[in-house]
């Protein structure tokens, strides 16, 4: 079974992480993808993170609707920081028949050979890169030249072009908290956990 890894904060998940998910999903050929949120992130700050069971049950709710997608609470339940080499080998020892594939954007796949083992990354799973930029010839290029560089080390890569969708998790969580509104830019029921929960400075009206 062909599975991707599609590995992230979610904080919180929006409308764009769905849409390269399906453009992982459709590219790649793939049977299922794992989400799988992190419990600390070894690369980005954290002092904004919400609650490890939020970001969980936010992923839960923007993935019901597609049963090829399932969330993975296996970093979460690790707990400390999340590397992907320890999650790729738990899986690989929990799933033998699976074929992995590891989504990255580019900010991430333009780091991968300075990330934790890198070495063992590249033998345990093929590697997606999506740009998530505006079209730049000068980024493609570096991802080129990366896509060989891990080549030169036995790894598989494929750069899957994606269509440029406006929206961040960190625009999403300013909007939030000045009052703005978030319609279309992440799925309503994740809107609705949001407002429930009181999470980024967003409380429940009457």
């Amino acid at each position: 079974m062909r599975t991707g890894i599609f590995g992230g904060t979610f904080n919180p998940v929006h409308c764009g992480h769905l849409h390269i998910a399906q453009v992982f999903t459709r590219e790649m050929n793939l049977d299922q993808v794992l989400w799988i949120p992190t419990y600390q992130p070894p690369h980005k700050e954290s002092r904004e993170l919400a609650g490890a069971e939020h970001r969980l049950e936010m992923c839960r709710l923007a993935c019901k609707e597609d049963p090829r997608y399932k969330v993975c609470d296996l970093e979460i339940r690790r707990g400390g920081k999340s590397y992907t080499a320890d999650t790729l080998r738990e899986l690989s020892r929990l799933y033998p028949e699976n074929r992995w594939v590891l989504l990255m954007g580019e900010d991430m796949f333009l780091t991968l050979l300075h990330w934790y083992h890198p070495e063992e990354i590249l033998a345990l799973a093929e590697i997606c890169a999506v740009p998530r930029s505006q079209d730049d010839s000068g980024l493609l290029q570096r991802m080129q030249q990366q896509a060989e560089a891990i080549a030169a080390m036995g790894g598989t890569v494929r750069i899957c072009p994606a269509e440029y969708w406006p929206v961040s998790s960190t625009e999403i969580r300013e909007k939030l908290r000045q009052g703005k509104t978030v319609s279309g830019l992440i799925p309503p029921s994740v809107e609705q956990y949001i407002t429930q929960k009181g999470l980024y400075g967003k409380e429940e009206i009457g």
